[in-house]
């Protein structure tokens, strides 16, 4: 079993945190790339930032390999998601319910998160994300229930290939409800306009 490191909330999150915000980052970042973002999260809401798994030397880290044509390994895909579980049931409980913000790469694993346990994930945020190409476990189960998903995204990235857009486009389309919005002139990154989008939709999707 993979062992991820972790940077977590000021209020760390427990086996009795009834929802947990994961933040999952980019191919070639870490652990300490995201927290910044978290002050965007609902008030209360405790969160793990995650490290990828496959070191890249540097201090940067990815989830999975990528190569120069774009095109990812499922099954190191699969083992990456699997080593998120196996940190959420090691360190929240086999009954966690979390909420995946992912970037990048970390946008591909928030999706991965919902379509293998898509019981377990609430409202996954996506930025500058996308979907990889194979099916997976839970699909057919998210195109009857039709989950709610943030998928964010600029109109200028340069990184994100337009075969992956398209892919991601029209998954959404039949596999969930999704809150869709395209940034002009941002390229591939955040920015605060989308972080208050982000805001408001989480805030819809937990609130009691």
């Amino acid at each position: 079993m993979t062992t991820l490191r972790s940077v977590l909330s000021p209020v760390a999150p427990t086996a009795d945190s009834p929802t947990v915000a994961l933040l999952l980052h980019g191919f070639g970042s870490h652990e300490h790339d995201l927290p910044g973002i978290a002050r965007w999260l609902p008030a209360g809401l405790p969160w793990a930032s995650l490290r990828a798994p496959l070191e890249m030397g540097y201090g940067a880290a990815a989830w999975f390999p990528l190569s120069p044509d774009g095109g990812m390994d499922q099954p190191s895909i699969t083992a990456a998601t699997q080593a998120v579980w196996d940190w959420v049931d090691a360190h929240l409980g086999s009954h966690a319910r979390i909420v995946p913000v992912g970037f990048s790469q970390g946008g591909l694993m928030a999706l991965q998160l919902l379509r293998t346990r898509p019981d377990r994930v609430v409202a996954p945020v996506v930025l500058a994300g996308f979907v990889p190409v194979d099916p997976q476990d839970a699909d057919a189960a998210l195109a009857a229930s039709r989950p709610p998903v943030f998928w964010g995204r600029g109109d200028a990235d340069p990184v994100i290939w337009a075969d992956a857009l398209a892919r991601t486009r029209g998954f959404l389309a039949t596999h969930a409800s999704a809150v869709t919005r395209v940034y002009p002139g941002l390229g591939h990154s955040i920015t605060e306009e989308e972080m208050e989008d982000v805001r408001a939709f989480l805030e819809a999707q937990l609130r009691p």
